[in-house]
């Protein structure tokens, strides 16, 4: 009987997990660039025998490959990157990977994301407009033209996020080891004017949320009833005959 009381702790623990990720989604529905987490699960087995029980695992998260819509801004720094790939800034972390492509110059030329960190080049360098040139025109392969001169490129990396990734803001994430540039890929650019909105469905997410709370209070009932026959048995058994 005990066992059983362990088993619903450990599917308690799995889904406040779960619980959790919803809600960071939910709050993140509109968060440009934003990427959903989600979550997985697996059984633990504790033994080889008849008697043998199965746990869950406290879950592993991961990020799903599909991005969101993109939407049209009109604003000459506003950045969508088109394909698989990410965006590059320094930030008082490290290189941080983003698919938030609002940016914005600064007085002294260079490109910077609105909170203020600089945004990289394919070769990890701070990108240095001219600061009387304007607003730059990029090309589908994130070349960044002022007048006729060429002013720099956005750098954009092959990445991926991995399990158990972490997360620096809202749209960023921590990258483990050196993300390699992308260099010669025709499926791979950006569009200017443009950004990218949250994967997240919110309608979807609710029901997930739905979901998992009715699931928790289904084991709560499970572990009082469980709680109260071990009582009961106790009083029963432990009872002069």
């Amino acid at each position: 009987m005990e066992n059983g009381l362990y088993v619903a702790l450990s599917s308690q623990i799995a889904l406040e997990k779960r619980l959790s990720t919803i809600a960071d989604n939910m709050a993140n529905a509109t968060t440009v660039g934003f990427r959903r987490t989600g979550v997985k699960f697996e059984d633990v087995l504790t033994g080889l025998t008849a008697s043998s029980v199965d746990f869950v695992s406290p879950g592993t998260t991961f990020m799903p490959d599909q991005g969101g819509p993109v939407r049209e801004t009109g604003n000459p720094f506003d950045f969508a990157v088109q394909g698989d790939a990410w965006f590059a800034i320094e930030t008082p972390v490290g290189t941080v990977m983003t698919r938030d492509g609002r940016f914005t110059m600064l007085s002294t030329g260079e490109l910077v994301t609105l909170q203020g960190y600089p945004v990289l080049d394919a070769g990890g360098a701070p990108i240095q407009l001219n600061p009387e040139g304007g607003p730059p025109k990029a090309g589908a392969d994130g070349t960044l033209r002022q007048g006729d001169n060429l002013a720099g490129a956005l750098g954009l990396y092959e990445f991926q996020p991995g399990t158990d990734f972490q997360r620096y803001g809202n749209s960023g994430i921590i990258p483990v080891g050196r993300p390699e540039p992308i260099v010669d890929r025709q499926n791979i650019g950006v569009a200017q004017g443009f950004v990218e909105d949250s994967n997240v469905n919110a309608v979807q997410e609710m029901m997930r949320l739905i979901q998992v709370q009715r699931a928790f209070d289904n084991i709560t009932a499970l572990m009082r009833d469980s709680e109260t026959a071990l009582g009961q048995a106790i009083n029963t058994l432990g009872s002069p005959s």
